[in-house]
């Protein structure tokens, strides 16, 4: 398997920060816990979308095994975010989160938005994690609320990851694709398809970015090194989304 080449985290010079931000769809910890542990630790993130964190007995304290199998700490979600969460590492300073619920449509899944701002190398970003509706008037709505969200954060950056359970032809993925940067889209790298891990040939699962963010590169990290195919396989139902992004130093 082909590696990807992704940059590291760090600081430049000129005072701009480039970071790893990873998307991934964990069905609740159901799957291999100790593989899905090693990948994300493989992808070196300093942020962490999650969807489909544990949401029910004892969530929490899954929640948090987690976090410390990674070297990482719970920024915002799990079950009041009705399963997005957010990790992050020791680099991004939290400035405030909240956890957004989303109106309860009658037989369908409750969703909800985990949300934070943070300052990496003093730059302010806004962090959102979606997991949007399988019914597509229900996702519509959802994804308007999603801009109206972040628009609200009042940032000058901000980025978007999940799972859309849309494709890029879709109304929702192209709406967000249409206010936001699709990071694959801008700047491929690695793998394309999220789903299914086995077989993948669908990209329902994105990271997008506000259009100062220069992408770096983008893609399901399929040879990272540390990252195994059989990892991916066992870890849970959807492939990951890894991106490098460069967000520009703060105003002096």
């Amino acid at each position: 398997m082909a590696t990807m080449s992704l940059p590291a985290s760090r600081t430049e010079e000129d005072g701009s920060a480039v970071i790893r931000v990873l998307s991934y769809n964990i069905r609740s910890m159901r799957d291999d816990t100790a593989a899905l542990a090693r990948v994300i630790r493989a992808c070196a993130p300093d942020l962490v979308m999650i969807q489909e964190a544990p949401r029910f007995f004892r969530w929490r304290k899954r929640a948090a095994r987690l976090a410390a199998a990674t070297d990482l700490v719970i920024l915002s979600g799990g079950a009041t975010a009705a399963g997005p969460l957010l990790l992050c590492s020791l680099r991004a300073a939290v400035e405030r989160t909240e956890d957004i619920l989303l109106p309860l449509t009658p037989g369908l899944h409750r969703r909800g938005f985990a949300t934070a701002v943070v300052r990496i190398a003093g730059t302010r970003i806004g962090v959102l994690s979606c997991h949007l509706s399988l019914q597509r008037q229900e996702r519509a709505a959802q994804t308007e609320r999603l801009l109206e969200t972040v628009d609200a954060m009042g940032v000058e950056h901000a980025v978007v990851a999940g799972d859309l359970n849309d494709v890029p032809s879709g109304r929702a993925f192209r709406r967000l694709a249409g206010h936001f940067q699709d990071c694959w889209e801008v700047r491929p790298l690695g793998g394309e398809y999220t789903f299914p891990p086995q077989d993948p040939r669908r990209r329902i699962d994105a990271v997008f970015a506000t259009a100062g963010i220069e992408v770096v590169g983008c893609g399901v990290p399929a040879g990272l090194p540390g990252v195994t195919g059989a990892d991916l396989l066992a870890a849970t139902d959807h492939l990951p989304v890894l991106a490098a992004l460069r967000v520009p130093a703060a105003p002096a």
